[in-house]
């Protein structure tokens, strides 16, 4: 199932889960069922982080060209906020953000595209969050945008100074400063 925001190229998609005594089985990613579905994406780097800490923030982070990376996001333990923030210069939607809730126990996943920051905080302890990446970790194109910014007022659902951030994060440059790297692309 998929269920678009009202951010372009920003999907909700929520594999068909298949229960029995043992627990379930989810196929969580087909490249032939996600181009069904209109997402034709390719991955190429499978990432996994772990969060011990309720209200734990990565993010907004983003890879520039030519290295951007869209994401496929998915909880395998806990819940998480997970946000896409649209920062393709000349969009309808620049600078507006979405944000949804992921966990194990929905197995729901959050397609972001190129063009985007994302970034998410735990709503629970011990998350283990899985996301799919287009493009190989290319640390001289990385940039990262303040989680807090007000300019972006996103409700993480926690009070911003019990965030728990990594130094990196906690240093994030202000969404007013961001030069953008990324161009909205009209299809007609």
């Amino acid at each position: 199932m998929i269920n678009k925001t009202h951010l372009d190229g920003v999907v909700e998609v929520t594999p068909r889960r298949f229960s029995d005594n043992r627990g379930h089985f989810s196929e969580t990613y087909n490249i032939e069922t996600f181009a069904e579905l209109g997402i034709t994406t390719q991955f190429v780097q499978d990432n996994q982080s772990y969060s011990c800490d309720q209200g734990t923030v990565r993010g907004l982070h983003y890879q520039a060209p030519p290295s951007a990376q869209a994401k496929l996001v998915r909880v395998l333990q806990g819940v998480i906020w997970d946000v896409a923030v649209d920062v393709r210069r000349a969009s309808p939607t620049y600078g507006q953000w979405v944000g949804v809730e992921l966990s194990d126990e929905k197995g729901n996943q959050l397609l972001i595209p190129e063009g985007f920051l994302h970034g998410f905080v735990t709503r629970t302890p011990d998350c283990i969050v899985a996301y799919k990446c287009s493009d190989t970790y290319a640390p001289s194109t990385e940039g990262s945008v303040r989680f807090d910014d007000p300019d972006l007022a996103i409700d993480w659902g926690i009070p911003t100074n019990q965030a728990v951030l990594s130094d990196k994060d906690a240093v994030a440059p202000s969404f007013a400063d961001l030069k953008s790297p990324f161009q909205y692309e009209t299809s007609l």
